[in-house]
């Protein structure tokens, strides 16, 4: 799976493998069973099962800033009509999100969130930092994902859709 690139294993008190950024994701995919393929050298997509819905996740590497960008995607479209009250309802919702952002596409009005991790010069990620940045971005699609729906079909206002969506994700066991 790692598609002919170096691999490096530290050898110090903190040993680790690191790989090319989209090349450690597609391993904890294929680690997890998780299908995904290369859409080029430098971006991976695949697809998670959250707790309200299927996340497409793609990885893009930037190797000139060396950032490797995040997007998980939960196939959520939002209407013209409804753009105002998302748009509020995401400055809410982004308040409360310590990494990364929500954010609508423009092409095609898709819902996502956006995450970028800087890598250091070696422009390596290990397989703790790619498992991190996977897991914060379906959580927080999961977190906020009700919110979202209550705006688009339940016809909540933005912010007692946040409301809502806060008090069901503290009532889950």
């Amino acid at each position: 799976m790692f598609r002919g690139r170096t691999m490096r294993t530290g050898h110090d008190d903190n040993e680790r493998d690191d790989a090319a950024p989209v090349d450690m994701i597609a391993s904890l995919f294929e680690a997890r069973g998780w299908p995904c393929e290369f859409v080029s050298d430098d971006e991976v997509t695949g697809e998670i099962q959250g707790s309200w819905a299927n996340y497409q996740l793609r990885a893009i590497w930037r190797v000139e800033d060396h950032v490797l960008q995040i997007l998980c995607l939960p196939d959520t479209r939002i209407p013209d009509d409804k753009k105002p009250a998302v748009f509020e309802l995401m400055a809410l919702i982004n308040e409360q999100v310590w990494i990364g952002h929500f954010d609508i596409w423009s092409n095609g009005s898709v819902l996502l969130y956006r995450h970028g991790l800087m890598l250091g010069d070696d422009g390596l990620l290990s397989i703790s930092q790619a498992q991190a940045a996977v897991e914060a971005a379906v959580d927080e699609c999961d977190r906020f994902y009700p919110a979202f729906q209550f705006v688009l079909w339940g016809d909540k206002s933005p912010s007692e859709a946040l409301s809502s969506a806060m008090v069901d994700a503290a009532g889950e066991a």
